[in-house]
């Protein structure tokens, strides 16, 4: 499975060399591949990426990707890299600070056969400060982030996403950076170091909720929390989330209903038809509601909801839901991949009017394209009889 990179694309034509491994190096790359950047995949001889365990995860990060093999803790190695890097735009690696300099391919090497060259570092702290040197993981850049200092539920009580959004939030970062630095001419490229944290990137997107909240003694007072925006049990089990947050579509919800659940008039349309007043008054709006929307299954509460234009939507509680929901049936967002892989994919969350498949390439094996890569650079025909091959 092969197809065109995007004639369009300020991405296509630029090489990246992915030293990185796991989720947040390999996601920010696997946007910048969709977008038609050559993605080179370093990997270790012995085993590759550790991701390579889970395959549905490491297949959809690494599409539109080559692999190459190179044991950097060799000479050849370290200098097999450099000679691609004189040929690339970017490096992304996901190394703690230091340790690309003591493999001898840091920022000075990189520089010196490749003056233009970007280097991308994602860490969990950042190059410098006092945490720079320590491990870390995404729940640990959450605790430090401010997720769990912003309400999300009407006790109070923190939960962890399910879904790794402080990785996401740093690999997000990454991508929009290195596509910012690698814009334009490159005969005019600045070479520079890129430095990702992943605690500052999740700080970022959370402290536009949390420092708001600077001098307020209870959080749920501050109204981020309504008890009409939330997620309601069916009659009949299921889930389905209601955000109710402009107050045309809460007067609209209590007008229509009030004839089939005669609850709704003990709100009263002057005391809680603005936001302000629900929001104080969210435990009791959220009882009520819990109560009405326990008296119906669910099928019902789609018709219903869908006919007075309510801002509603199922709750998707199992993995297969997401394949049948009809929106994104309709807007092609998952693909089979055609490798034999089990598990669908989602395309490029972004439809550009010129076109773009997300799914040129499927993911590499380890070292698929060693030979091919190695050709390019002319390194294959350069050896001499029997020397240790870098593969």
């Amino acid at each position: 499975m092969t197809a065109t990179p995007p004639r369009w694309s300020a991405l296509t034509g630029t090489r990246i060399l992915d030293l990185s491994r796991l989720l947040p190096g390999p996601y920010a790359t696997s946007m910048l591949a969709d977008l038609g950047a050559d993605v080179i995949k370093v990997e270790d001889p012995a085993g590759g990426d550790l991701l390579r365990f889970a395959p549905p995860l490491f297949d959809a990060l690494n599409r539109n990707k080559r692999s190459l093999t190179l044991d950097l803790r060799t000479e050849e190695g370290r200098n097999t890299f450099l000679r691609l890097a004189a040929t690339a735009d970017a490096v992304v690696e996901s190394f703690r600070p230091g340790v690309l300099d003591d493999l001898g391919i840091g920022l000075a090497a990189l520089h010196a056969v490749n003056p233009r060259l970007v280097l991308c570092s994602l860490t969990g702290y950042g190059q410098t400060g006092p945490y720079a040197a320590k491990p870390g993981h995404e729940l640990n850049f959450l605790g430090l982030s401010g997720f769990f200092a912003v309400p999300g539920r009407l006790d109070g009580a923190p939960t962890r996403p399910g879904v790794r959004v402080g990785d996401m939030a740093g690999a997000m970062h990454a991508a929009l950076a290195l596509t910012a630095a690698l814009a334009g001419d490159r005969a005019d490229r600045q070479g520079q170091h890129i430095d990702v944290s992943l605690s500052e990137s999740i700080t970022a997107w959370c402290s536009l909720f949390a420092l708001p909240l600077l001098g307020i003694e209870d959080p749920l007072a501050a109204g981020l929390v309504q008890g009409d925006n939330d997620v309601f049990t069916t009659a009949d089990g299921r889930l389905l989330s209601l955000a109710t947050f402009e107050d045309k579509f809460w007067i609209r919800l209590r007008t229509d209903l009030a004839p089939e659940f005669p609850e709704f008039p003990e709100l009263g349309s002057a005391d809680h038809d603005r936001r302000a007043d629900r929001t104080a008054a969210r435990e009791q709006v959220g009882a009520l509601l819990r109560r009405v929307f326990a008296a119906r299954d669910h099928d019902w509460w789609h018709k219903r909801l869908d006919a007075i234009g309510a801002p509603w939507a199922p709750v998707l509680t199992r993995p297969a839901e997401l394949l049948t929901d009809p929106q994104a049936q309709a807007r092609d967002l998952f693909h089979q991949p055609a490798n034999g892989a089990s598990t669908p994919q989602a395309r490029f969350p972004v439809t550009f009017g010129a076109g773009l498949d997300s799914f040129r390439r499927t993911a590499p094996a380890l070292g698929a394209h060693t030979r091919e890569v190695l050709d390019e650079l002319g390194l294959l025909g350069d050896r001499k009889p029997g020397a240790r091959p870098v593969l």
